[in-house]
């Protein structure tokens, strides 16, 4: 029986800002843990990328900073179960901040 915790890698597409504060558009992200939610990811991700710091999370951790999108496979996940939506292996997460348009 192994100790080893089940891991889950992620692909992360940023956008604007955020590509520059991760230096690249797409990356491959592992994470440690039995279920993992999207709020996990995000302060995974602040934790690894600095200037992603205070971005992607609210002050209290609890919500998105400011007007920055995140969706789940293509679905926003304020239409889903916002930070508590589960994440799996197959899971595509893309991160788009407010002020990023087309």
């Amino acid at each position: 029986m192994s100790n080893r915790r089940p891991t889950v890698q992620l692909e992360c597409l940023f956008f604007g800002p955020f590509r520059d504060a991760v230096g690249d558009k797409t990356v491959s992200y592992e994470i440690d843990a039995d279920s993992v939610t999207a709020g996990d990811l995000l302060a995974e991700l602040e934790a690894t990328y600095p200037a992603l710091e205070g971005e992607l999370l609210d002050e209290s951790g609890d919500g998105l900073a400011g007007d920055t999108v995140v969706t789940v496979d293509e679905r926003n996940v304020g239409h889903l179960e916002g930070l508590e939506t589960e994440l799996d292996e197959e899971s595509v997460v893309r991160m788009i901040p407010s002020v990023y348009g087309g």
